[in-house]
């Protein structure tokens, strides 16, 4: 009788070292490392790999399975160039940034104008009293308590998509973006929700001097829910942020503060007034809501501000 040929098994899908399959920029990150999948442990849910997870193990000095072939260049012939190698923080952002808006998350952008009349008109009342007590009362204190209470208002806005369910995070973390000697860092301010504004300039002072002075604990960059870029103190007028930290699903941008001319209400007319406003933009992952929740928080947020009171 003749033999019965064995079958053929289906080409291997690369996968991590629990089995979960890699996503296309872990695949990628891997193979520019020259690293094997069975050389490195995921830490992503149930095992996966991540990217933080190969770039550790590549500055852990983990072996290359083979020596990958040098990425093809093109040269300008006469032009000299001087290289500046990245530091391990920078090629962990720009991993992370490729991740998100390639792989992770389709990203989206709305942008709204704020009116800081009011909130200056505060701060200027008691800013004084605070510094005696030796907290800098800061814009940013005022913009993170307006994002809580929009979190407050559209709570989509501070939770993490699955494929199995929305996430909502029962409480804020608020992650503050924040120009560091080695790169963007992002300490996180906890339990957002349970602070008073005093509680939060004091808060974000103690996280915002550590990162500048480089004295920031792991703890201090982990586990934020939401995170906030305030790109206007270099005088950005407009940005839209990306979604750069794993297992968020949302950035606020606030820009530039500029004094403008804007149509405010007098009885039944109206009439034109120097005001002081920014713009404030919020990036979602439109899995998780879509323009019209982002919309309703924007609105929050700028109500909030506007209207600020005692």
């Amino acid at each position: 009788m003749a033999a019965v040929p064995a079958a053929v098994p289906p080409p291997a899908r690369p996968a991590s070292a629990a089995g979960s399959p890699l996503s296309p920029a872990v695949r990628r990150l891997l193979g520019e490392r020259g690293l094997d999948p069975s050389q490195v442990r995921g830490t992503g849910p149930d095992g996966r790999i991540t990217v933080d997870d190969v770039l550790g193990a590549a500055a852990n000095g983990l072996a290359p399975a083979s020596s990958p072939p040098p990425p093809a260049r093109t040269e300008s012939p006469g032009i000299a160039v001087r290289r500046v190698p990245h530091s391990a923080v920078r090629q962990r952002i720009a991993a992370r940034m490729v991740e998100s808006l390639l792989h992770t998350a389709p990203h989206v952008t709305n942008v709204f104008e704020v009116d800081l009349t009011a909130v200056l008109a505060h701060r200027e009342r008691h800013r004084q009293s605070f510094a005696e007590r030796g907290v800098p009362l800061t814009l940013s204190a005022y913009f993170v308590r307006a994002a809580v209470a929009a979190i407050e208002e559209v709570p989509e806005a501070n939770s993490r998509w699955s494929e199995a369910a929305l996430e909502i995070y029962q409480t804020v973390n608020f992650g503050i973006g924040t120009a560091a000697p080695e790169g963007l860092v992002a300490p996180v301010l906890r339990g957002a929700e349970t602070l008073d504004l005093e509680q939060t300039a004091q808060g974000i002072d103690v996280l915002v001097r550590r990162a500048r002075e480089g004295r920031l604990a792991p703890e201090d960059v982990r586990g934020g829910t939401f995170t906030m870029s305030n790109h206007g103190v270099s005088g950005s007028l407009i940005a839209t942020p990306i979604i750069l930290f794993p297992g968020q699903a949302a950035i606020l941008g606030v820009g530039k503060l500029e004094k403008r001319a804007a149509v405010v209400p007098q009885g039944e007319g109206e009439r034109i007034e120097i005001r002081p406003r920014c713009y404030a933009t919020l990036t979602i992952d439109h899995r998780v809501m879509d323009g019209v929740r982002a919309n309703r928080f924007m609105q929050v947020f700028a109500e909030r501000l506007g209207l600020w009171g005692e």
